[in-house]
């Protein structure tokens, strides 16, 4: 049997009785890092009295070799208890884990998903937002035409739109945000369940004043509903490119925004 099990994405003390369970009576541990989940098992040997198997086989599992371990694996290898674990938070969420279901739903081997922390649900429901009609966007791209493609489709999605970012990249995207959503809320959640977790809620250029350049740490960026755009239609990026005066940019873009006029063509003149 295959099971899937969330791991604390900051505090231990998240983990759940059935998670540990499993962990302990696992013949096989399919890790995203052997490292993250054998200091975990130490730590639930020592705070929490847990006996483990003896001769628990710990196999790498991550992004690199997924595919690769799919193709190989035969569906005895599912004959003894094996648990998939990820490297802090949901098997499937940013992190390995739909192909092991795919596989086992193709090879009617059985299965069970446990629920358990994770930071995108965390993130949105503290943001607070009300729109509970909500889009996971993941990472955007790093660079170039993708990134700005993906990033019009999280700010026009309709939806609160939940995006993950690394450290280095934050500033890049709040200010990419500024650019082209001045007036958007969005809510930032760095550290979840850690010693330095915080919340940062406003819009792109207030969030940034008050993080100042203190972009460490594991970031969750929740964008608040705005008004659908289709995808082939003009955006912000477009009407700036064109060789019009800024007032006359600032109507075409609150045509598409929603945003005030006043308000937008005093953002366009500090870009």
């Amino acid at each position: 049997m295959l099971k899937l099990i969330p791991t604390p994405i900051g505090n231990i003390g998240d983990i759940s009785l059935r998670a540990i369970d499993a962990l302990s009576e696992a013949d096989i541990l399919l890790c995203e890092d052997t490292r993250f989940t054998k200091k975990l098992i130490n730590i639930l040997k020592e705070r929490y009295n847990t006996v483990f198997k003896d001769n628990q086989e710990f196999i790498p599992l991550h992004s690199h070799n997924e595919k690769e371990f799919i193709q190989k694996v035969e569906p005895s290898f599912f004959e003894k208890n094996v648990v998939y674990a990820s490297d802090a938070g949901m098997p499937g969420i940013s992190d390995p884990g739909q192909l092991l279901v795919a596989y086992a739903q193709k090879n009617s081997i059985e299965y069970d998903v446990f629920p358990g922390a994770n930071a995108l649900l965390t993130a949105f429901v503290a943001s607070g937002f009300v729109q509970t009609k909500m889009l996971f966007w993941g990472f955007l791209p790093h660079k170039g035409q993708d990134r700005v493609a993906s990033l019009q489709g999280a700010l026009y999605s309709g939806f609160t739109t939940i995006l993950y970012e690394s450290p280095h990249r934050l500033k890049k995207l709040l200010l990419e945000i500024d650019v082209e959503q001045g007036n958007r809320e969005i809510f930032l959640a760095k550290e979840l369940t850690k010693k330095f977790q915080n919340y940062f809620h406003g819009t792109a250029r207030e969030v940034l004043t008050t993080i100042d350049s203190n972009f460490r740490g594991e970031w969750v960026v929740v964008i608040k509903a705005g008004i659908s755009q289709n995808s082939s239609a003009i955006s912000q990026e477009d009407i700036l490119k064109l060789d019009l005066p800024k007032k006359v940019q600032a109507k075409l873009i609150c045509k598409i925004t929603g945003e005030n006029t006043k308000s937008c063509y005093q953002r366009l003149l500090k870009l």
